[in-house]
C-alpha cells in the first residue's frame, strides 16, 4: 500500500496535478492522493488566488471517504484533469465540504474543506465513484486547455 501510494504521489506530482485517484491508474480501490503546491500557486494573482479561495495543501492521503456537503454554496471554475488531458471545462462544485476517511496509516480523519481544496476533494471522490469532471460539466464550456488560454489575450 506504501509503495502505491509513493508511486502515485510521484506520478501526480510528475503531470503535473493536485490529486490522483487509484483508479486512474487501474488500481480498483477507494484511495486518492491530494497535494496542492505552493509553487503551482506561484504564477497567480493575489485576486485570483481570492477568487479561488485557493491555498496551498499539503500532499495527504484519503482511503474509503465519505463526502457531506455542508451546505448550499456553491461555485463554478473551470477544471481539468489528467484522465482528460487537454481539455478544460467549468464545473459547479459545492464550496464547503466534510471528508470522513483514513489517512495513509490507516487513522481515522476528518477533513473540513473550503474553496478550492472542496472542489478538489470532490473531483478525487467522483473518481472513486466512477464520475468524471464531463459528466457534471457545462457543456458549453469544453473547450481545449490551448483555446481557453487564446481566448484570454
Amino acid at each position: 500500500m506504501q509503495e502505491l501510494i509513493e508511486s502515485m504521489r510521484d506520478t501526480m506530482r510528475e503531470a503535473p496535478g493536485v490529486g490522483l485517484a487509484a483508479p486512474q491508474i487501474g488500481e480498483s480501490i477507494q484511495l486518492a492522493v491530494i497535494e496542492d503546491r505552493a509553487e503551482y500557486l506561484a504564477d497567480l494573482t493575489a485576486e485570483q488566488l481570492a477568487k479561488a479561495q485557493r491555498t496551498p495543501v499539503p500532499f495527504h492521503v484519503i482511503i474509503n471517504p465519505n463526502l457531506t456537503i455542508l451546505d448550499d454554496q456553491s461555485v463554478e471554475f473551470f477544471e481539468g484533469c489528467l484522465s482528460v488531458e487537454g481539455f478544460i471545462a467549468a464545473v459547479d462544485r459545492a464550496l464547503n465540504v466534510r471528508v470522513e476517511c483514513l489517512n495513509e496509516r490507516g487513522e481515522e480523519v476528518t477533513i473540513d474543506a473550503h474553496g478550492w481544496y472542496a472542489r478538489i476533494l470532490q473531483h478525487e471522490i467522483d473518481h472513486l465513484n466512477g464520475t468524471l469532471y464531463i459528466d457534471r460539466m457545462k457543456t458549453r464550456t469544453f473547450s481545449t486547455i490551448e483555446n481557453m488560454l487564446l481566448s484570454r489575450k
